[in-house]
């Protein structure tokens, strides 16, 4: 751990476990049941200043290296709550980020400061019901009118796609040229609406379906270069997905946290179970696995803060831990044995969100087609050209 923590970042994770076992973990199961964290539960990271660890002081964030963010990370996902890290980490990690990157200066004094505090929350609206993983195939539309956008579509499985209030939205200004932007499109817009999704796992967060019908958006939020923003989203999947392969790393180190914990204390045929060979080669597999992932997702993370654009190892990265998650959930279930398919005990919860890994941010699929591509077909995927100005 000393190789990428120094003793900043151990105090950081100190008291931010400290902070999330008094004041979130009480009340995990009421936001599962709700469906969605309440507002004020933002509100309290940001003035925590939890959601803008990484951001620049100016709009009212930290500053810090890369590392506290995957602090941040790992901690939240031993909350046990897919949902709740989700609705967490997509404000700062997917609204806000992209209009760090590509906003200017007046939507930046407009979102950032406001959004690191929590009083206004963000999502990421690309999916489409038709669309899925097909990024260029989508058919929500943006038509220019006068000084104005006319915006027409519907996007699905967007997480706090119900209680944002705005939506960094992906759109087609040019639908016969196929070229996508980006919008923010303002809750409370006319013509806007929203449906909860009622999801088998990730219950926690507010998923939603939203609809734009005759929707009215000022040009000037437009955020960054019309056209461009299939460059944008390319670049941000990479963080995205290395987000996604750090908790499905986290996860499962909490599921064998906790498995280890039960199997020291209970006893079967006059025995601890943690004697039974079967049991202990199976935790010394997932242990092992475990840490080869998190040596890889590591090394991956201080490259990214170095700069590298890591398509084919970020992908790599989430294709694999999200399948170990899956794994380690299935088979520390089995080792609580008729327990583990008790709601009083953690690891149905953990079951449950596991398998959303391997479908959200770019299934499982998709992330093999890509890496085929790039082993295979000799696809370059360069750096995507900065097309903010």
């Amino acid at each position: 751990m000393s190789y990428y923590f120094n003793e900043d970042h151990q105090l950081f994770r100190s008291s931010l476990r400290d902070f999330l076992e008094k004041e979130v973990r009480p009340n995990v199961r009421q936001y599962e049941a709700d469906g969605e964290i309440p507002r004020s539960l933002y509100h309290r990271f940001g003035e925590m200043g939890y959601l803008g660890l990484g951001f620049p002081e100016k709009y009212g964030g930290l500053n810090l290296d890369i590392w506290y963010s995957v602090v941040f990370i790992e901690e939240l996902c031993r909350m046990n709550s897919g949902g709740l890290s989700a609705a967490i980490w997509a404000h700062p990690g997917l609204a806000l980020t992209h209009i760090l990157a590509e906003g200017n200066e007046k939507q930046k004094e407009k979102y950032l400061p406001s959004g690191i505090l929590g009083k206004s929350i963000g999502c990421l609206a690309i999916t489409e019901p038709f669309g899925g993983s097909d990024v260029q195939a989508l058919r929500t539309t943006a038509i220019k009118d006068g000084d104005h956008y006319i915006v027409n579509g519907s996007k699905t499985f967007i997480t706090n796609g119900v209680n944002s209030d705005y939506i960094v939205t992906a759109v087609k200004t040019a639908p016969e040229n196929k070229m996508i932007s980006m919008l923010i499109i303002e809750r409370d817009r006319k013509g806007v609406s929203a449906t909860k999704l009622d999801k088998l796992g990730w219950r926690a967060s507010d998923t939603g379906e939203i609809a734009f019908d005759e929707v009215r958006v000022p040009v000037e939020n437009l955020l960054g270069a019309e056209d461009a923003g299939f460059f944008y989203i390319m670049q941000h999947f990479v963080s995205e997905r290395l987000g996604m392969a750090l908790q499905g790393l986290a996860y499962s180190e909490y599921a064998l946290e906790v498995t280890l914990k039960y199997v020291n204390e209970r006893t079967a045929f006059g025995r601890k179970i943690n004697r039974f060979q079967v049991l202990r080669h199976r935790i010394a597999q997932m242990a092992s696995e475990i840490e080869m992932n998190k040596a890889f997702i590591y090394s991956l993370y201080q490259r990214y803060a170095d700069g590298d654009y890591l398509v084919k190892e970020a992908s790599m990265a989430k294709l694999l831990a999200t399948q170990l998650n899956d794994k380690v959930a299935t088979e520390c279930l089995q080792m609580f044995g008729g327990y583990g398919f008790m709601e009083d005990y953690p690891m149905a919860r953990m079951f449950r969100d596991a398998r959303l890994g391997q479908i959200g941010g770019g299934t499982s699929e998709i992330l093999c087609e890509i890496i085929s591509k790039i082993m295979i077909d000799q696809v370059n995927y360069k750096t995507p050209i900065n097309k903010n100005k």
